[in-house]
């Protein structure tokens, strides 16, 4: 099954949609909700001098955390836009900032995309605009996390799963299951780590799709009223054995290096950053498969530098920047033409760029509504609002 059937009604049905006029051709979200009128910028002008960008950990480095490591750079020299950069730690923190209208740009994943556009917080794109558009995997374009009625609303950045990340001299023996960071008995109490956001609940969704199939979850992004108490359940379960939450990249790297944290999710750019610590751990997708990203630049609907935005988003997909960005991050480039840009010539082929087999194992994040994504019109899911509500209890 295609992880990303049906997204595009994953909007918050209390999205806001203004005063501005709807877009007539684009499909209703939940409730009806109905997409603003918000034109793309229809030529490109003179660079404004700047750009504020809200990005992912390890999107927009500029050489602070590694001298070698710096697309940023470049990026100012040719455009004359500085490019200042705010990294965020979770979807819900990017909604936020980019509700401020403090920011031109973000690398949206496909659980704040979608309330980001039914919000008119972003704009559609024009992608004749983004020259490098052309060479983008059209595995990745037209989705129903960044396009809607047929009109991009960005322009995608790339994909990866979610990781089981584990101290190899301590975790024995080496893990190939999620069963591990649930295990109530497990001999890694107070130091096993999770995700710090409500979306982690699809994990645990993920996790019970497999090990108790009588739930019949199809889609850990909707759950009905028994599934998703299974799941919550399950993490309060989790929680007795959690020693950290984690949103902060920076502090999961400290916990792994110093011992504090053996077991849990992460990010391929963590695992890369703890080994460059010299921290002994590997990152593996389980059996299970995992949840995952399909990130998307986007530009405000109200960016006060969009010609320096539009001049960032072809410049972070181009070959020689989206190979880089691939590469520092562990994930999979958009660009087709990165692939020969890699240091490492495997990297596209370890990280399945063009393997849609591989990534029918991830479940790319998706914002949870009440009306089912999995097709289901005899229940009613629980919305995002309930997931947050839920996430707060887990936690304690």
């Amino acid at each position: 099954m295609r992880r990303y059937i049906a997204v595009f009604a994953t909007v918050l049905a209390l999205a806001a949609c203004g005063d501005d006029a709807k877009q007539s051709n684009a499909p209703a979200g939940p409730a009806g909700a109905q997409l603003p009128k918000i034109d793309k910028l229809a030529s490109l002008g003179a660079g404004e001098g700047a750009v504020n960008i809200v990005a992912w950990a390890g999107y927009a480095e500029n050489g602070s955390n590694d001298p070698k490591v710096d697309w940023v750079t470049p990026f100012e020299k040719q455009t004359g836009c500085k490019a200042n950069v705010k990294v965020a730690g979770t979807s819900d923190e990017m909604v936020t900032l980019m509700k401020t209208g403090d920011y031109d740009v973000v690398s949206a994943s496909g659980d704040a995309s979608l309330r980001l556009i039914y919000g008119g917080v972003v704009a559609p794109v024009n992608t004749d605009l983004v020259p490098n558009y052309k060479d983008v995997f059209d595995g990745l374009k037209n989705k129903a996390w960044n396009s809607v009625g047929g009109a991009p609303y960005g322009v995608p950045h790339g994909r990866g799963a979610n990781l089981l990340m584990y101290r190899t001299d301590v975790v024995k023996p080496a893990p190939t299951s999620w069963d591990v960071v649930f295990d109530a008995n497990s001999p890694y109490k107070g130091k096993v780590t999770a995700y710090d956001s409500p979306i982690y609940i699809a994990d645990a969704a993920l996790y019970l799709m497999k090990h108790k199939p009588e739930l019949g979850i199809k889609n850990p992004y909707a759950l009905d009223d028994k599934q998703f108490t299974a799941a919550v359940d399950l993490l309060k379960g989790q929680q007795k054995i959690i020693g950290e939450y984690w949103s902060d990249y920076t502090k999961e790297v400290q916990a792994f290096k110093a011992g504090n944290s053996v077991l849990g999710t992460t990010w391929q750019v963590i695992a890369n950053l703890a080994e460059a610590d010299k921290a002994p751990v590997e990152a593996i997708l389980p059996s299970e498969g995992a949840t995952g990203w399909s990130d998307t630049w986007m530009i405000a609907a109200k960016a006060k530098h969009p010609n320096c935005g539009y001049l960032w988003m072809n410049h972070i997909i181009s070959p020689e920047a989206n190979a880089a960005v691939a590469e520092w991050f562990g994930e999979a480039p958009s660009n087709k033409l990165a692939c020969a840009k890699t240091a490492d010539p495997q990297h596209c082929t370890t990280y399945h760029a063009d393997d849609e087999s591989y990534y029918g194992q991830v479940w790319y994040w998706t914002t949870p509504v009440a009306d089912c994504v999995d097709g289901r019109t005899d229940v009613k899911c629980k919305d995002y609002s309930e997931w947050t509500k839920a996430w707060t209890s887990i936690k304690g």
